[in-house]
């Protein structure tokens, strides 16, 4: 996906900013989902790095130092999701432009709104091992951080909730019924499963 100033890694703050409320169709939710579900890996690395090396959390180590990784290892690739998104629905928006009778639309039509699909149920994916992994930080990690650990979690849930907008919204369009009601079940369960899991942690961190 192309802002400004380049991909969305490379892109400015501002960059991105102008982008977004530009009257373009990418960047747009997907970029959002992605970026913001990368904030929270990003914060929640923050927390874990305040953390490492803290003598009280001794015993805590080797799972902040493997925690470290893995949620920089997310940081990045909520990024390259988010750029992942905005390739899927290029391909739908350039078959959307075809008369419906196109033999292109029509051949590639059901896989391009499946790609359109599966690319922010990625992001959700990601935002839910985010999740996963900020649920070992509460009594784990520096105190005078437990804001910031909120915010994580307040931001993968939202990363993972914005995913699952864009997959609701092109849902109608997948003409096979099966596979519609098939990613509407996974993606509702996901859904699901995010909110409890953030709604836990919190409840932990208060």
């Amino acid at each position: 996906m192309s802002t400004t100033t380049g991909s969305l890694a490379e892109s400015t703050l501002e960059g991105l900013l102008e982008a977004l409320a530009s009257k373009q169709p990418v960047p747009g939710g997907g970029a959002v989902a992605g970026i913001t579900t990368a904030l929270a890996a990003g914060l929640g690395g923050m927390v874990v790095a305040y953390s490492l090396g803290k003598p009280a959390l001794e015993t805590a180590q080797p799972m902040l130092e493997e925690t470290a990784h893995e949620l920089e290892t997310l940081r990045r690739r909520a990024l390259e999701e988010a750029e992942g998104d905005a390739a899927a629905y290029g391909r739908l928006n350039a078959l959307w432009s075809l008369e419906k009778e196109h033999p292109d639309r029509v051949s590639g039509w059901n896989q391009a709104v499946e790609g359109a699909i599966e690319a922010p149920g990625a992001i959700m994916r990601t935002a839910d091992r985010v999740l996963e992994l900020l649920e070992r930080l509460p009594g784990n990690s520096a105190r005078h951080l437990a804001s910031d650990l909120s915010i994580a979690v307040e931001l993968a849930a939202t990363g993972a909730r914005s995913g699952e907008r864009n997959v609701a919204v092109n849902l109608p369009l997948l003409e096979d019924e099966t596979a519609r009601e098939r990613f509407d079940e996974t993606y509702g369960e996901l859904g699901a499963r995010v909110d409890a899991r953030a709604r836990s942690i919190l409840e932990q961190i208060a």
